[in-house]
């Protein structure tokens, strides 16, 4: 029997087989009785955990008292999303949260096949996830049909807005039929918002969430011994072992991140720089970049990366200590969100073990004390992540099997297998060789251990 009694009972199964065991409150908000099927304006962090929210209150709607979704056709749910990498971790969300529902969901977002998307779409879709231009292409060509639409919704609709999509929403939301239901999830509602909601929405429940409270729990902090002369290095097999989809590096100066930011750029990183002397214009840029994850690595003065907050941040590195125990946990706090865990590593050369001791100890945190990452460890770790790779996973397509089988054919699997390999291998930066430093052992604590 399910412990979550008020969710759809598939959808409760399967958030008990991803390991849930409660619920954040942003998702307890939208299950709330009062809310029933009304329409919702949301505001709830990136990080709350909204994407199982919004999906744990569509599915009342969706399958209208069914326990599962039968001959998909037109599409019954659509989420618009504000950028092609957000759309596709939705998709992925609720791939997941709906599998045992029989849910087939498309995507529809920039940069992406249109023809594979419009075949899809020609297949039947239960629920379609997308980005507002892309949508409206498929609308307007016919593609993407309407008509049995029983819920919409608007996904980081401030950012939507602010990144100038208001004509494709509005063009998006009178296409859909107007007995439907609208939940519009936002970080802020400035008036812009406001006016949104009122012009779509009927008789809308507004729901405050929180969900920042608990986020240092979801943290594991990492101490690394290295020698002065390794710190870089050590950093770039930190980032290799992780390879975290969001990363930041936090310097105290300006300098160091111009430094850091070139010596990345030369190792193949994908990175964008956050200091002082940039315009709120180049500032806008590079946190995009790291939204569509165009960039992965995101270099920081404290100063500079006030008030930013990047979905899928899994990995914190302080390359210098943090001055005071308030800076620690702010930086840190950036990770390990809406129940995902997050890693937050401390570069520590060898004078400088005590005192960072003892700002972990003012801080109230515990960290492990161990060695950074070897060269041997980062390779490894890249062969683990191509034997896990959920592309092995999935079937072959009617459109790859033709080009599948000349491959075969004409390599032979050991030759293919082996060119995959290698294209993997070569696409990552090589992890650098560090010197060996002697193991640590923080006051009453156990020897320290490598990270591996």
């Amino acid at each position: 029997m399910s412990s979550f009694e008020t969710i759809v009972p598939a959808l409760a199964e399967a958030l008990e087989k991803r390991g849930y065991t409660a619920l954040t409150p942003v998702q307890q908000a939208v299950l709330a009785t009062e809310l029933g099927a009304a329409d919702a304006l949301v505001s709830a962090q990136t990080g709350s955990g909204k994407t199982v929210a919004f999906g744990l209150a569509l599915a009342p709607t969706l399958l209208g008292g069914a326990e599962r979704f039968t001959d998909a056709g037109a599409p019954l749910g659509l989420v618009v999303a504000p950028t092609r990498e957000l759309a596709l971790q939705v998709r992925r969300e609720l791939e997941w949260l709906y599998e045992l529902t029989g849910a087939q969901i498309a995507s529809c977002v920039g940069g992406m096949d249109m023809r594979s998307e419009r075949r899809a779409l020609e297949r039947g879709a239960d629920i379609v996830v997308g980005t507002p231009g892309r949508l409206r292409d498929h609308i307007t060509r016919g593609a993407l049909d309407m008509s049995a639409l029983r819920a919409v919704v608007l996904d980081e609709a401030d950012e939507m807005l602010d990144l100038g999509f208001r004509e494709d929403l509005e063009f998006i939301l009178d296409a859909a039929p107007a007995e439907r239901r609208t939940l519009m999830f936002s970080a802020t509602v400035p008036r812009s918002i406001a006016t949104l909601a009122k012009s779509y929405q009927r008789d809308a429940v507004r729901i405050s969430a929180g969900g920042e409270a608990k986020q240092h729990l979801d943290i594991e902090y990492r101490a690394l011994s290295v020698a002065p002369a390794d710190r870089e290095n050590a950093i770039i097999n930190v980032l290799r072992y992780y390879e975290a989809t969001n990363a930041m590096v936090f310097c105290n100066t300006r300098a160091a991140v111009n430094h850091l930011t070139a010596r990345f750029n030369n190792r193949n990183f994908a990175v964008v720089a956050l200091s002082g002397e940039l315009s709120q214009n180049e500032r806008s840029h590079a946190l995009q970049a790291m939204r569509d994850g165009r960039a992965k690595v995101c270099i920081a003065t404290d100063v500079a990366a006030r008030g930013i907050d990047l979905p899928n941040l899994d990995l914190v590195i302080h390359a210098d200590l943090p001055t005071n125990p308030e800076t620690l946990l702010h930086r840190s706090g950036r990770t390990g969100r809406a129940g995902r865990k997050g890693v937050s590593a401390l570069i520590v050369p060898n004078n400088a073990r005590r005192r960072t001791e003892r700002l972990l100890n003012n801080a109230g945190l515990t960290a492990t004390w161990a060695s950074p990452p070897s060269a041997d460890e980062v390779l490894r770790r890249d062969d683990e992540r191509i034997l896990a790779d959920p592309a092995f996973g999935e079937p072959v397509s009617d459109d790859e099997r033709g080009f599948v089988e000349t491959l075969l054919e004409r390599h032979g699997a050991e030759r293919v297998a082996a060119a995959f390999v290698r294209l993997c291998r070569g696409s990552r930066s090589a992890p650098e060789d560090l010197l060996d430093v002697a193991p640590f052992t923080p006051t009453g604590d156990r020897p320290a251990r490598r990270l591996g």
